[in-house]
């Protein structure tokens, strides 16, 4: 008798306290939910101030979920905030053939240095701007980069996502569904063959 595969999926969100990502991680465990998946979503806590680094998790399965441990060894990595990505070791554990999106306005080809894989890089600190998502000095990026996700993770739908945000977010719903749509248009991929 053949056993069907495990749907499972481990993302590890990085950000800055201020940014969302505890939310972000809430978020996408919300849209799976809304797909019918089993989610899970918990965050990682170290110095609680504004700035400082936070990590969140998600987990989707397509099956109930019994493990209850932190994500070391992710299938995606999404960062929030670009400093990040010289300040800690993002990618620590991020599986060969896993996926980074990260808020850049560099082009993923600029990133090959921090992960050999597969890169997709949006500018979401600029998207989250022009919809009026926190100030200059704190951009709110956590919508726009679940609208990368969707788009680029394959992890859940965009559509879902949307509704989730409206579901979900206590401010400015519109405004985060039209950041997490621009997002989704706008990521930009350096896909590789990892051998």
């Amino acid at each position: 008798m053949e056993t069907a595969a495990r749907f499972v999926i481990e993302i590890r969100f990085h950000g800055r306290g201020g940014q969302g990502a505890v939310l972000a991680a809430e978020l996408l465990a919300q849209a799976a939910f809304l797909e019918g998946k089993h989610p899970q979503s918990f965050p990682f806590f170290g110095v609680e101030r504004r700035g400082a680094p936070v990590t969140a998790f998600s987990r989707i399965d397509d099956k109930p979920i019994a493990v209850r441990t932190s994500i070391t060894d992710p299938d995606l990595v999404v960062v929030l905030d670009p400093s990040l990505l010289k300040a800690i070791n993002v990618t620590g554990g991020l599986k060969r053939d896993g996926l980074l999106i990260a808020n850049s306005a560099k082009p993923p080809e600029e990133l090959e240095k921090v992960f050999g894989g597969r890169i997709a890089t949006v500018d979401a600190r600029e998207i989250a701007l022009a919809h009026g998502l926190g100030s200059k000095a704190t951009p709110i990026v956590n919508t726009a980069m679940l609208g990368a996700l969707a788009q680029a993770g394959g992890v859940v739908r965009l559509e879902s996502v949307l509704r989730a945000i409206e579901k979900f977010v206590p401010a400015k719903r519109a405004e985060n569904m039209a950041a997490a749509t621009d997002a989704a248009k706008a990521i930009r991929f350096l896909a590789k063959v990892v051998a």
